[in-house]
């Protein structure tokens, strides 16, 4: 029962439903309850626990029709015929059933479907089909199920046929293993299908969150804002979770005496110490010039997913003036408030120095230190003046400025790059290129602002 339904979750995650360990837990004590043997009332239960919006019923139901063709059912119900198992045994006994042990000549004359399937998924399992990930391995499967299910015997068969002079008999032997030959690689090939049906996405996805921004293709925007996302769902889910535990603070020990006097001691409660956690202030200002304006754009987006846990974000872009844009992702949907900002503040020739005084003149007394200020850019500034004064006073005012720059740091402080200049007035300086990168710089960030 645990193999089928770690088999079955796998699958789902394959197919890009979420499934947390807890909705895994609940998943097997519905099983427990409902048993295998009613498919519609397991797929309902099932339903309950692992699909929660209707896309993700819709991905469900796919995946359970699919996934019970592969006769776990009959596993199930070749299981319950043995009258010398208890109702209670565990799905992983069926290994100890001795059906690859059967005659396969016996087995394909005697038309039973089931038995045959039994013997098949078994020799599966044993197999490993579960790690199947490519069309071009089914052949390869195949023939080690085949194996399993006992193909040495049948071509041993095949061979004394031969050898006796038999050639109707060898003939007949010869049909049956090709017969059995295609049933298993129909199943293979099945399975294969059902394990990889979103393996190209994740491949493609996997790739575009490695690849450097400023690379971006238009084409791709759709699929790397749904992998934006998918990492702001993460990071909400396990910052949320911390955020909680850190705001529970420690045991007040008098305090829970005193609360249970009139128990006699007894703790029927607990007091806890109130700790107050500052909710962080971030201030974000993009270079959305050239080709720095691609990470600018999903770093927005990524910045403006995080609502949930990073409420008080002000966001200001800049070419040359900066502008504040913190309303566009308020009042918009993310992607058409990260467009808008690159259309609204792209042009003109980059000027750090006066984005530095245009954020000082916006922020005013609105900077203090549990403001995290966040710089992304290339800092080539087209050789004016970089206002590191100016710089260093937003650094005085503020918790901490953090410089995310897509260039690799073997180019900073070549031809107009100001970088070095800036860096002694950050708390860190990063290389940030990637959404990968995106995602480790932010979750960094949440943590040490917790």
């Amino acid at each position: 029962m645990v193999d089928f339904l770690r088999d079955f979750i796998h699958i789902l995650r394959s197919s890009d439903l979420r499934v947390s360990t807890s909705e895994s837990i609940d998943a097997m004590n519905v099983v427990s309850e409902v048993g295998l043997d009613d498919k519609s009332l397991l797929k309902d239960s099932l339903s309950f626990s692992l699909a929660k919006t209707l896309r993700e019923k819709e991905i469900f139901n796919k995946c359970f029709d699919n996934f019970f063709e592969e006769n776990y059912m009959n596993l199930k119900g070749e299981k319950l015929s043995k009258e010398n198992h208890e109702e209670d045994i565990e799905f992983d006994e069926l290994n100890n059933i001795e059906n690859t042990e059967k005659n396969l000549e016996e087995l394909y004359k005697s038309s039973d479907k089931t038995s045959l399937m039994t013997v098949m998924a078994l020799a599966a399992r044993d197999a490993n089909l579960q790690d199947i990930k490519l069309f071009t391995q089914v052949g390869m499967f195949t023939r080690k199920i085949f194996d399993e299910m006992g193909l040495e015997k049948l071509n041993n068969d095949i061979f004394q046929a031969a050898r006796e002079g038999d050639g109707k008999r060898e003939g007949e032997l010869k049909n049956i293993r090709e017969n059995l030959r295609l049933e298993i690689r129909d199943y293979v090939e099945n399975q294969v299908k059902l394990r990889t049906t979103n393996a190209g996405k994740q491949l493609r996805e996997d790739a575009l969150s490695q690849m450097r921004l400023t690379q971006a293709d238009k084409s791709d925007y759709q699929i790397m804002s749904g992998i934006i996302k998918k990492m702001a769902r993460r990071l909400i889910s396990v910052h949320s979770r911390r955020k909680r535990k850190s705001q529970r603070g420690v045991l007040d020990i008098r305090s829970t005496i005193r609360a249970n006097q009139e128990y006699d001691g007894i703790l029927f409660e607990t007091v806890w110490k109130k700790t107050k956690v500052d909710r962080p202030k971030i201030v974000a200002l993009c270079d959305v010039s050239g080709s720095v304006a691609n990470v600018s754009r999903f770093f927005l987006m990524f910045l403006h997913s995080l609502t949930e846990i990073l409420p008080n974000v002000r966001t200001f872009a800049f070419s040359n003036k900066a502008g504040e844009v913190t309303d566009l992702f308020e009042n918009k949907d993310i992607e058409v408030a990260a467009a808008e900002t690159l259309l609204l503040n792209g042009g003109g020739s980059t000027d750090y120095g006066q984005a530095f005084v245009d954020l000082e003149g916006f922020l005013e007394n609105n900077i203090d230190r549990k403001t995290t200020v966040i710089i992304l850019g290339d800092a080539r500034s087209n050789y004016g003046d970089p206002r590191c004064d100016v710089l260093k006073t937003i650094q005085e005012k503020s918790k901490r400025i953090l410089f995310l720059n897509p260039e690799p740091k073997s180019v900073w402080g070549t031809g107009d790059s100001e970088m070095l200049r800036f860096v002694p007035y950050c708390s860190k300086s990063k290389v940030c290129s990637s959404l990968f990168d995106l995602e480790r710089v932010v979750d960094d960030m949440l943590r040490s602002s917790i």
